[in-house]
């Protein structure tokens, strides 16, 4: 199954509405194909985006994945960008 990588980034000034959803968002996650996944950080270190690595059959099936993530739904992001990935180095 393809790899997609889903570059994830924060409205402004929204840490309050990713902590809002964080809960969720973590529990929902646990049952999903990620292969990887964290935040990206803002020069204070506060959480700015995040970088999602998914397993899914398609592109249709990694856009599902997006819209079914509590982030999503709380309307955290401006934007997202979904792409193809494959895995050359991994040193993890």
């Amino acid at each position: 199954m393809p790899l997609f990588a889903l570059v994830c980034i924060d409205k402004p000034n929204s840490l309050a509405v990713r902590m809002g959803a964080r809960e969720r968002h973590l529990a929902w996650a646990k049952d999903q194909p990620l292969k990887l996944g964290g935040p990206f950080l803002d020069e204070k270190g506060d959480m700015a985006g995040s970088l999602i690595i998914i397993e899914v059959e398609d592109l249709a099936a990694a856009r599902a994945f997006n819209a079914a993530d509590p982030y999503t739904q709380a309307g955290l992001w401006a934007s997202v960008d979904i792409r193809p990935f494959r895995v050359t180095i991994d040193k993890l």
